[in-house]
């Protein structure tokens, strides 16, 4: 009989805050400093006899994290060293928080958090040798075929930690979770969050047993850069668990690397225990009141937390009728969904204008944007003004424009500027809804097509849509098709 297996995933998510400076110095907290180690100074390098200052906006951020998913924010914090050697770490140890974190529980996209603490980044170690790239310049020791480099710009940044419980069960509602926080952080504008640039960083313990009471060994894989590797890591851990059982062997307690070439992950060393650090209070940094300090107050954090994402896709189809879909974007993407909602306020709540509004924007309007190559979705980049968006949609509305004019006019407007009126009187794109100019059109075209409606009469409807493709094609696009198709069916009787 087949073993049934429960899988376990706990997920750990480091993400770097926007600041002007960095955790503990006056350093500038700058991601896109591209000259190495220009970023540095005594007191994150590390060198005797510095004392660390405690970056107040840092410490703000993740309260605010905090309150936005229901957590406890402590009265009480503290920052520990946590101690280990390692080339990326100047001092020896990491600050971090250990016993007294600044938020402890909450709950976000349905998964409960164990806590969200502050530390500092570690530097970045560059591993080069003849197949990674060039090497810099011969140093005393005469030429090397390999190096390990060091990089301290990112040493020292304020880093956010946020631990869930061990609550997440597969692959896909892990990298939905990060995706949300993601989302999250973004909208509190505490951090931009950019996974292929190292600004998010997931680490998934996984673990899979064959008694739903118990957990199994935990295995932790670390460093995992983007959604794609979170979730294929992880379906890959879960199924050499289970591989590793069926056959009779033992999941050993270890961390382990992802190796995206290969699909497969890879034993990197035992797990460590939290005593393997050696945590203690860091003498050196006062302990933290928060109760004393007023804008920490939660009264005074909810003042700056705007409308939070889950909140805003509830809101959106229920207010203006849109669909679902159309919401996850304008959630997903700020900058249109903002503009979205400037077009329906123009529209003055005609619900049907702004399902068309919403339809133009998610499908035509993104298009553009995307097409112009650089792929941003900032207010700058639609270009189009949202009053001239409004215009358009009236025009459609009343029946003044085709859908296929409509789409021209647009790619005008987004290409070269200008309001949708004078670009469709520019190029005759207003839509002719005379019955009676367009009656000869109809005429014409059942004299030219008789087949076409030999097969209308016969009870084939698509004849008459071609029929009406072809009044289309004679006036250019300017007929009505609404008018053209009632006319072909009066003259053809």
């Amino acid at each position: 009989m087949a073993k049934t297996y429960y899988p376990t995933i706990g997920l750990e998510i480091h993400a770097e805050l926007k600041t002007r400076t960095k955790m503990f110095c006056n350093s500038p907290n700058n991601p896109e400093e591209k000259r190495p180690n220009a970023n540095v100074c005594a007191v994150c390098m590390g060198h005797p006899g510095t004392l660390p200052v405690v970056n107040k906006e840092a410490v703000k951020h993740v309260l605010k994290v905090g309150l936005a998913v229901g957590g406890e924010l402590a009265d009480y914090s503290e920052f520990d060293r946590k101690n280990y050697f390692y080339p990326d770490i100047p001092k020896g140890y990491q600050i971090s928080q250990y016993a007294h974190p600044l938020v402890t529980g909450g709950i976000l996209d349905g998964v409960r958090l164990t806590r969200v603490h502050l530390e500092e980044d570690t530097a970045k170690s560059f591993h080069l040798d003849e197949e990674g790239g060039p090497l810099p310049h011969e140093s005393a020791f005469g030429p090397r075929s390999s190096a390990s480099l060091i990089d301290f710009n990112r040493a020292g940044v304020p880093l956010m930690e946020l631990v869930t419980e061990p609550v997440i069960t597969d692959a896909a509602q892990a990298v939905h979770f990060a995706k949300e926080l993601q989302l999250l952080l973004r909208y509190l504008s505490v951090a931009d969050a950019d996974m292929e640039k190292g600004q998010m960083r997931v680490e998934a313990n996984i673990s899979v047993s064959t008694d739903k009471e118990k957990f199994g060994k935990k295995v932790e894989v670390k460093n995992l850069n983007s959604f794609r590797a979170v979730e294929r890591a992880i379906a890959f851990e879960l199924s050499r668990q289970e591989k590793l059982i069926e056959e009779g062997g033992e999941v050993v307690q270890e961390t382990r690397g992802w190796d995206e070439d290969t699909g497969e992950t890879f034993s990197q060393r035992r797990k460590e225990e939290s005593h393997d650090y050696r945590y203690f209070p860091d003498p050196d940094i006062p302990k933290l009141k928060l109760r004393e300090i007023k804008e920490f107050a939660p009264a005074n954090l909810q003042k700056e937390i705007p409308e939070l994402p889950w909140k805003r896709r509830a809101r959106l189809p229920s207010e203006y009728g849109i669909k679902k879909e159309d919401a996850e974007l304008f959630v997903n993407e700020p900058a249109i969904g903002v503009y979205f909602e400037e077009v329906a306020r123009g529209l003055k709540g005609d619900k049907s204008a702004v399902k068309l509004a919403s339809n133009y924007i998610t499908s035509d309007l993104i298009g553009l944007v995307k097409g112009d190559g650089t792929g941003e979705m900032s207010s700058s980049a639609i270009r189009i003004k949202s009053a001239d968006l409004v215009e358009l949609i009236g025009m459609i509305s009343k029946n003044e424009i085709s859908s296929r004019g409509a789409k021209d006019i647009l790619k005008i407007m987004f290409e070269k500027g200008g309001t949708a009126r004078a670009i469709a009187e520019e190029k005759g794109l207003f839509q002719e809804s005379d019955s009676g100019a367009l009656t000869a059109v109809v005429q014409k075209v059942l004299t030219d097509n008789p087949q076409a409606v030999s097969e209308y009469q016969a009870g084939k409807t698509a004849a008459l849509q071609f029929l009406v493709g072809q009044c289309m094609k004679a006036t250019k696009g300017s007929g009505n098709p609404a008018i053209l198709k009632e006319l072909l069916a009066k003259e053809i009787g």
